[in-house]
């Protein structure tokens, strides 16, 4: 941000993005399973993590649960989990008795300070895992990634207990998000959600002198951390301003699209969109065995063509605990989804927590307004699914269609049901173009499929096939006969 001197080690952290040396960052995950979290629910969320670990360049070497009624609001763990962190770190596993209490609590100036707390629930000491590095990597870890999202407080004290960088689920996903957005578009949208995540992180940070006004200084009695807070402000303006003329760019092509019968594939990330994408259209999309691969929606006509056309997107994928920042930041790229006429949802079959995953999907759809929009669910990647698996799946998921988007055969099968979709809602009919209007011929073949064409004294005949919409639009400029 030009002209912001953000102060501090963390805000720095936050405001660059990470990059990765010769030898990749070693982290240490940490998580609290919380009551109404299964052990397969927990179990799985870590994974996810640690598979966002992998694609930020991170190589993880060990993880610290504990079972929890809520979060230690000290520094998430409890003493005794804090310290065997604080082993794979070299830190001293104590949040220093120089930090007031409140903020060792994570609380703010006005409230007590709560008694020590102890691990687990009840007072005594729940059972917690740690998990030793692998053999011949060294447990030094220097980043922590926290499985929640996490007050300020929070990764301030883990910090100062473990002496290693802290990032929550959400930096994590922003941090990726920020290194994988390459349309001009998308890097507004990231950047939105960046800032706000960072805003309300300032004041830990470090000063908080005053200094008096003056002319392009701070303002009197204004703090840097002050000046700081609003120097984002007014960058995250900027930036939505620019956003909003891309996005009205972005409506202007959509409504050129109104009569185009679309289609949009939705789904969990990593589900494999963007290869089913290059498989149904033939184009050259990014595809990646990497979470957030794909970040700028892409449309393209299916192929081999149809007449009308018919336009496939591939949209962002989701994630559970995906910040909210970020799904309005990306809401225009949604809107994809919320104005297609068939959605797609693809789920990655192989995946044992796929049912969790379509119900991450389900209420991001819900939160952009696309619930109602029909939707064909897709089980994909079925190559990787054992034979005796993929029985109970057909008989779990009666109405979806097992797939691989690797199998052409698979991808032909998924192109009829498609096209059928769309030819149930088409009707017949006869246009008549008089001589005089030959011009509206090639404008009929593009919108209709054209069953036949015969030509006399009135003009052209077409016998066309096509939705009763673009039939009420093409009959005023050609009568039907």
């Amino acid at each position: 941000m030009p002209g912001a001197r953000l102060r501090g080690a963390r805000a720095r952290s936050i405001l660059c993005a990470m990059t990765q040396p010769p030898e990749s960052p070693r982290a240490v995950v940490v998580a609290v399973q919380l009551p109404g979290v299964s052990d397969a629910e927990h179990e799985s969320s870590l994974a996810e993590l640690e598979r966002l670990a992998k694609t930020l360049g991170l190589r993880v070497v060990g993880r610290v649960t504990q079972r929890r009624s809520h979060l230690a609001t000290a520094a998430v763990l409890g003493e005794g989990k804090l310290r065997e962190l604080a082993a794979f770190t070299g830190g001293s596993g104590v949040v220093p008795s120089g930090v007031p209490a409140h903020r060792r609590r994570g609380r703010g100036d006005d409230e007590e300070a709560e008694p020590a707390e102890t691990d687990g629930e009840g007072g005594e000491e729940a059972p917690a895992e740690a998990i030793a590095p692998a053999p011949g990597v060294p447990a030094q870890a220097s980043i922590v990634l926290v499985d929640h999202e996490i007050s300020p407080s929070m990764a301030r004290n883990l910090e100062r207990a473990t002496g290693a960088e802290v990032l929550d689920r959400t930096a994590v996903i922003l941090a990726i998000f920020q290194r994988h957005a390459r349309s001009r578009e998308a890097r507004l949208q990231v950047e939105i959600a960046r800032l706000g995540y960072l805003a309300p992180r300032l004041r830990e940070t470090g000063s908080r002198d005053r200094q008096g006004g003056g002319i392009g200084g701070r303002g009197a009695g204004e703090s840097a951390i002050e000046l700081d807070r609003r120097k984002l402000r007014d960058r995250i303006a900027e930036l939505r301003q620019e956003l909003a003329s891309i996005e009205h760019e972005a409506g202007v092509r959509r409504k050129r699209r109104a009569e185009a019968q679309t289609v949009a594939l939705v789904g969990y990330t990593n589900a494999g969109k963007s290869r089913l994408m290059r498989a149904l259209t033939g184009s050259g999309v990014y595809v990646a065995d990497q979470l957030f691969a794909t970040l700028d929606t892409t449309v393209r006509a299916l192929q081999p063509e149809t007449t009308p056309r018919i336009l496939v997107s591939d949209t962002v994928g989701f994630i559970k605990k995906l910040p909210h920042d970020l799904v309005a930041s990306f809401r225009s790229t949604l809107d994809e989804a919320r104005d297609a006429d068939l959605l797609l949802h693809v789920v990655d079959a192989s995946d044992p927590a796929f049912p969790a995953q379509i119900e991450v999907t389900r209420s991001v759809l819900r939160e952009i307004g696309a619930s109602e929009a029909p939707r064909l669910l897709l089980l994909n990647k079925i190559d990787r699914v054992p034979a005796e698996r993929r029985a109970e799946l057909a008989a779990a998921w009666p109405d979806a269609l097992t797939l691989s988007a690797l199998d052409a055969a698979d991808v032909a099968r998924l192109r009829e049901r498609i096209v059928g979709f769309f030819e149930r809602d088409m009707v017949d009919a006869e246009i008549v173009v008089p001589w005089a209007d030959h011009g509206r011929v090639a404008e009929i073949h593009g919108a209709c499929r054209v069953l036949s064409e015969e030509h006399d004294e009135r003009g052209t005949r077409l016998r066309v096939r096509a939705p009763e919409s673009v039939l009420a639009r093409l009959r005023p400029v050609a009568p039907s006969a």
